[in-house]
């Protein structure tokens, strides 16, 4: 009986076990506290307030006895804040009253330790000894973070003043706390007299790792000897299951070890001088670093501490010479050591990662490599994380820069991704391995053991039957493995059997203690593969090292060969979560500690004082810097930034494509086809040294292999970012989810947009612009610059193209930006069409394009290389139908603004219109009322302008249904041939649809929607309807009665080679016939009826300038004949017998002959 009270009534594993735990959330705690009393932001509001300040530090100054009577001129201040004061920093104070607890909790364990005379042996009770020297470290490095808080004085101090002021009486739990914080001044110190009792216990857990530690802490050479973590250097025993005696101590912690040795001797220096095995461990611990963590970021300056520690005992001169010798071992060879170690593992990981993909059935009996060569790896980050952020002055810092540090992370979180894959092919394996290996031989060394009381013979059967009853089928069925209560019961048997008056002594049956461990690792590959790899290759430390993680990230962007490691990452921010603790819910987030919350109200121990701690939380949460917080801005970062660069490399590749080109243009073979064509001539401009121009494709030319152009190392970049970029398809932080591939297509969308309207090389100054036929070869390379980034990311281009180039087509974009079809239609208005009007440029029908005239001011730019047909046709390509009717309503916009003119004009001369419109048969009465008209040249003119700006867009109509019959031939077909039987009988609106259709895709329509649509927008509510048709049909009138003044303009001569006149009237017979079609549709007139009415008065006012003797009157009278033929030709209502029996044929077959005629003559 009195062994059952020793080992099981005392509960030394679960108390290790909820004192590790709670140890972790203290430290936690206390660092928050550090941290927010380090931060003027959120440090609290009394400690820096100048009012308090006195106050403050009379508090300190008599700590912990505060004699608040005699001192109320002091304290005055603090009167009016302490219901504040206390509310306020009751989270701190009991934060430290929880220390206190805690200490007491572990002294109180420590000295049933030691009083049970518990056996230790890392490699026999693993996890008893690992706990057991888990809760010294933990309880020490606490005790250091609290002595680190310079303001817990005075926090403690003035929430006890508050409380004595509120309540009459000090806190009951002051009086220990005050005394343990001035106790623990010098943390180290008092511990080393706390630990003199302990020191045989955790001597002997230390010195257990002598089989251990050195074993790990091993050079890259001997590893290299070795071939450690070699999966192929024994091809014949690839498929032996990975053992070892001692499996959990393989994958143990490097730094966690090292933590044990420095901290664990310092408490008992004794043994150091009485132990050549715990001076050696010492030392070798002591040369691996310069400093040691204690928690996330705050490190332990080792050798400085312990020399500082050991000059004030008498009899140390030896260890504090031992000290200086392995601190310059440390800063002279560590840094090299350990950067060779990571340039192995490197090499190991991919080998190991490398097979593992290809036979990822390796995984069940080379589990253990896996575990340890991440356990391996993070050691070695972890060490140069610490390291880089605390480098000695006088050394050299290149040991501690290493820009191929992203692929060892890299490979590490390959390994992570398969072991989550194929985690069932693992469970598969050591499933069958524990039922149909483990369990027979646990079972033999059960039978044989000499003693094995009734206790432990019961809880060994469970776990014999617990294994034999596995099978494979529970994997194949989804089953959900939980050993947690089996590796419970171990840990249980394990301090019932160390204890010294055991009846089963661990001890005497080692091989017992090594079968179980191996067991327990067994059943972590069944059912704890997470929480392994948590504990194996966690990298959340970088939560706390942002800086230094960002500066590693910046130099794996910079290093070609590394950029394909960059996705690493994002990748370990999926990590930080995992540093968490349920006793600090802040960490985590706002929304998390509701739930937390709960949890603390229910909480069997200390729930008061929690839930007060929570609402702490809740009241100061919004001040906090959360690590899910943290873990996202980072990962956004990194993603975005990866996406940035990938863009910036595609730029310049299209850049360079688009250069390449540039170079197949026809306008840069004219020089080549010079040279041919005089040939002479060029040998002799040879001699004058004119270098020889390289013809296209001179640059995939390569003489050798070697030769690396600019454009290869920008696609080999790429490719190596792009295969990062590629990697995984979405990430999880902390329950978001990030797409890295969905980061590339939003940074291509927008600088794509951005380059479209770069490449019009728009200047609003100077009004010039790139041709479109130049942007529609630069886009297109750039397309193809794009469609080839599918072969290196899985993204839909095509959806980048869609938005980009549908928005192109808009007036702006989704950024309320100018597009090109914004520019462009700009351009062809206020530039183009503007110099047309101010006779500069004329439009030849038989060119079908705009052409500059000669004139004393020389334009800065060609027409006719903007208005040709292939120029138009390059303009409906990158418009596109959208863009080209966006075009088309500014064009009509124009014309309305004309024809609003007009329509003013008219209303001037409406009674002699209306008189002339009835008297056209009356040729003197005809030329009194004609002398009575006002503006009749700006009629012309506006109605020329009308005509030019519908000549454009017939160019353009026409290159848009050219470039829609080559996209989609079938569909234009369609609707060509639903336009071409429309019956007579149908009704306008239904006709209009079918039109508006029609010209949507570049058809020619009787009646232009788009101009009908404009001019209805003109009708004014102070004019009736039938004042408007009458100003329509006296619009005509005015212009028929204005044409013979034409003859008299010198510019008015028809030239034959253009098929037009140079002062475009010839443009007048699109402008009469589209306008009258569009005014007499909106006033539901008969247009044929009122187009014959034009063509009547139109002829009679011609035949009478036949009659006129006055030579300058009708200096170019057959010119102008010409222009009835070209009404008739161009109206889809007009007839040649009609205009026959109005105006004699015979008359315009003369014209023609006199024009050619002159033609001929001039050219002569």
């Amino acid at each position: 009986m009195s062994r059952a009270v020793m080992s099981s009534q005392q509960k030394i594993a679960e108390k290790l076990t909820i004192l590790n735990d709670r140890g972790v959330g203290m430290l936690t705690r206390i660092y928050n506290i550090k941290k927010a009393c380090g931060d003027p932001k959120a440090k609290p509001s009394y400690l820096i307030d100048k009012n308090l300040e006195s106050a403050v530090k009379y508090i300190v100054k008599k700590f912990p006895v505060v004699d608040t009577r005699n001192n109320s001129q002091q304290l005055s201040q603090l009167h009016k804040e302490k219901q504040e004061i206390l509310k306020n920093l009751a989270l701190y104070y009991f934060t430290f009253v929880d220390v206190m607890e805690f200490k007491d909790h572990v002294s109180e364990l420590l000295n049933t330790i030691d009083a049970c005379q518990v056996f230790f042996d890392i490699t026999v009770n693993f996890d008893l000894t690992k706990n057991y020297l888990d809760l010294v470290v933990t309880y020490t490095t606490l005790m250091i973070m609290v002595s680190r808080i310079e303001e817990r004085k005075a926090i403690v101090g003035l929430y006890n003043y508050a409380h004595e002021m509120l309540h009459g009486a000090s806190d009951r739990e002051y009086p220990r706390l005050g005394q343990m914080i001035v106790d623990y001044e010098n943390p180290l110190k008092k511990m080393m007299e706390e630990f003199v009792p302990h020191s045989k216990s955790l001597s002997d857990a230390l010195i257990s790792l002598q089989m251990v530690y050195p074993r790990r802490n091993l050079s890259a050479e001997q590893w290299r000897n070795a071939q450690l973590l070699s999966l192929i250097s024994a091809p014949s025993t690839m498929l032996n299951p990975a053992q070892s005696d001692t499996m959990p101590c393989e994958y143990l912690s490097l730094d966690a070890m090292e933590k044990w040795i420095v901290l664990g001797f310092i408490l008992c220096h004794g043994n150091l001088n009485s132990d050549t095995a715990a001076l050696n461990l010492w030392k070798i611990a002591l040369q691996s670093s310069s400093c040691l963590a204690l928690f996330r970021d705050e490190v332990f300056h080792v050798h400085k501490v312990a020399e500082d520690l050991f000059m004030n005992i008498k009899g140390y001169n030896k260890r504090i010479a031992d000290i200086r010798e392995c601190r310059e071992t440390a800063l002279s060879h560590a840094g090299p050591l350990h950067r060779e170690r990571r340039k192995f593992l490197r090499s190991a990981l991919k080998e190991l990662a490398t097979v593992l993909a290809d036979q990822p059935g390796l995984l069940g009996p080379k589990a253990l490599f896996v575990f340890m060569a991440l356990s391996f790896a993070r050691d070695e980050i972890i060490w140069l994380l610490r390291h880089a952020d605390n480098i000695p002055r006088t050394r050299n810092s290149d040991d501690f820069i290493d820009k191929h540090i992203a692929e060892l992370i890299y490979y590490m979180e390959e390994l992570r991704a398969h072991v989550r894959k194929y985690g069932p092919v693992m469970q598969r394996y050591y499933v069958q391995y524990l039922s149909g290996f483990d369990a027979v031989v646990l079972n033999e060394l059960v039978q044989n053991l000499s003693v094995c009381p009734e206790d432990e013979s019961i809880i060994m059967s469970s776990f014999v039957n617990t294994m034999t009853s596995l099978s494979v089928k529970q994997v194949e069925d989804g089953e959900v493995f939980d050993f947690r209560g089996m590796r419970l019961d171990w840990f249980r048997l394990q301090a019932y059997t160390s204890v010294s008056k055991a009846s089963l002594n661990l001890s005497d049956h080692k091989e017992l203690g090594k079968m179980m461990n191996t067991i327990t690792f067994h059943t972590k590959m069944v059912d704890s593969l997470v929480e392994m790899l948590v504990e194996t290759s966690d990298l959340s430390i970088f939560c706390f090292y942002s800086r230094a993680f960002e500066k590693m990230f910046h130099q794996c962007l910079e290093l070609p060969s590394q950029s394909r490691y960059s996705i690493a990452f994002p990748l370990v921010c999926t990590h930080f979560m995992s540093c968490t603790h349920e006793l600090c819910p802040e960490e985590v987030g706002e929304r998390s500690v509701s739930c937390h919350v709960d949890g603390i109200v229910r909480g069997p121990v200390w729930s008061i004082r929690k839930l007060k701690r929570a609402q702490g939380v809740r009241e100061r949460g919004a001040d906090r810097h959360h690590i899910g917080d943290r873990s996202l801005s980072l990962c956004n970062m990194f993603l975005d930034e990866m996406a940035k660069q990938a863009r910036n490399l595609i730029t310049d590749i299209c850049t360079e494509q688009c250069t390449l080109s540039d170079q197949l243009l026809p306008k840069h073979c004219a020089k080549t086809i010079s040279q041919a064509v005089n040939k002479k001539s060029k040998k002799q401009t040879g001699k004058k040294g004119e270098p020889e121009r390289e013809k296209p494709g001179v640059e995939s030319m390569r003489k050798n292999r070697l030769l690396v152009t600019n454009l290869d190392k920008l696609h080999t970049a790429l490719s190596e970012l792009c295969f990062s970029i590629n990697y995984v398809p979405n990430l999880a932080v902390w329950e978001h989810t990030f797409t890295p591939r969905e980061y590339l297509t939003s940074h291509l969308e927008i600088r794509f947009t951005k380059s479209i309207v770069g490449m019009t090389m728009y200047n609003q100054a100077t009004q010039e612009i790139a041709k479109p036929s130049e942007l529609l070869t630069s886009v297109k390379a750039y397309m193809t610059v794009l469609q080839s980034i599918e072969n290196y990311v899985q993204i839909d281009i095509t959806r980048v193209f869609n938005n980009v180039l549908l928005q192109q087509t808009q007036h702006l974009d989704s950024h309320g930006e100018p597009t090109i079809t914004s520019l462009y239609t700009n351009w062809y208005l206020e530039t183009l069409l503007r110099q047309v009007s101010n006779g500069h440029i004329a439009y030849f029908p038989a060119m079908k394009a705009f052409v500059n005239l000669p004139t004393e001011s020389e334009l800065t730019f060609n027409a006719e290389e903007y208005s040709d047909i292939s120029e138009m046709r390059a303009l409906s390509e990158l418009l596109g139908p959208y863009g080209m009717k966006f075009l088309s309503e500014s064009l009509m916009w124009h014309i309305s603004s004309q024809v609003a003119e007009l329509k003013k004009l008219v209303v001037e001369n409406v009674d002699v219109l209306t008189q002339m419109r009835t008297s056209f048969d009356k040729p003197d009465q005809m030329a009194a009322l004609f002398k009575r008209l006002t503006s009749v040249d700006s009629v012309l003119k506006r109605m020329t302008i009308i005509g030019v700006i519908l000549s454009f867009r017939s160019l353009a109509q026409e290159a848009l249904r050219d470039v829609l019959s080559c996209h989609i031939p079938f569909l234009v077909s369609s609707v060509e041939d639903f336009k071409d039987h429309i019956p007579r009988e149908t009704d306008m609106k239904v006709a209009m649809n079918v039109y508006e259709l029609s010209s949507a895709s570049g058809l020619p329509c009787e009646i232009d929607p788009a101009l009908v649509v404009a001019l209805s927008s003109q009708k004014s509510e102070n004019i009736s309807p039938e004042e408007e048709y009458k100003i329509a049909c006296l619009l005509m009138v005015f212009v028929a009665v204005s044409l013979p003044t034409l003859a008299s303009n010198v510019m008015s001569q028809y030239s034959p080679a253009i098929e037009g006149h140079c002062n475009n009237i010839h443009c007048l017979a699109k402008a009469i016939n589209q306008i009258a079609a569009a005014l007499f549709t909106i006033h539901k007139g008969s247009i044929e009826d009122r187009l014959k009415e034009f063509l009547a008065l139109a002829s009679s006012s011609l035949l009478k300038i036949g009659q006129e003797t006055d030579k300058t009157t009708t200096r170019n009278r057959e010119s102008v004949y010409l222009l009835l033929d070209m009404i008739v030709q161009e109206s889809p209502f007009l007839t040649m017998d009609l205009l026959e029996s109005c105006f004699p044929y015979v008359l315009l077959r003369n014209a023609y002959h006199a024009v050619y005629k002159q033609s001929v003559t001039s050219s002569a």
